[in-house]
């Protein structure tokens, strides 16, 4: 044997040779594309970024609905029952009024305005108790500072 048949390739050598050079350049270029895909790059860290987001706002609003229902609590734990049973008199009271108010206003309200006032009704009893409870809070204070003056 000379030293030119011990290095000469075999036909199916050379054909493997080449197969795995086209895999190794097919992934290359697969490569080189996605970093070159600027768009790609761009919707996957917008994506992160969206999701991230959202992830926040939920902790944030999960932290300030409790901060909120502590604070509640906390007014109405330091609120006399006096107090209490006057501005739930009050409330019940603005309801009445409300109400009255309401079915005068309905009897002479144009039709077009009516249809407005009755969305903005079912968003409101959508909304109830965070409605109710800012009524709430917003008699107590008004009833500690007239209390406050009037000592």
């Amino acid at each position: 044997m000379t030293q030119g048949e011990e290095s000469a390739p075999t036909p199916e050598e050379l054909r493997e040779q080449v197969e795995h050079t086209r895999e190794e350049l097919g992934q290359t270029v697969k490569a080189l594309a996605a970093k070159a895909d600027v768009k790609a790059q761009a919707k996957e860290k917008a994506a992160g970024i969206k999701e991230q987001a959202a992830e926040t706002a939920t902790l944030v609003g999960d932290q300030i609905r409790d901060k909120a229902a502590h604070a509640a609590q906390l007014v109405k734990d330091k609120t006399p029952d006096p107090v209490l049973d006057k501005a739930t008199h009050a409330a019940a009271q603005v309801r009445d009024t409300a109400t009255r108010a309401g079915q005068l206003a309905a009897e002479k309200t144009p039709d077009p305005v009516r249809e407005k006032a009755e969305q903005a009704a079912t968003m409101a009893k959508a909304n109830r108790t965070p409605l109710i409870a800012a009524a709430v809070a917003f008699v107590v204070f008004l009833l500690l500072r007239r209390s406050r003056r009037c000592r």
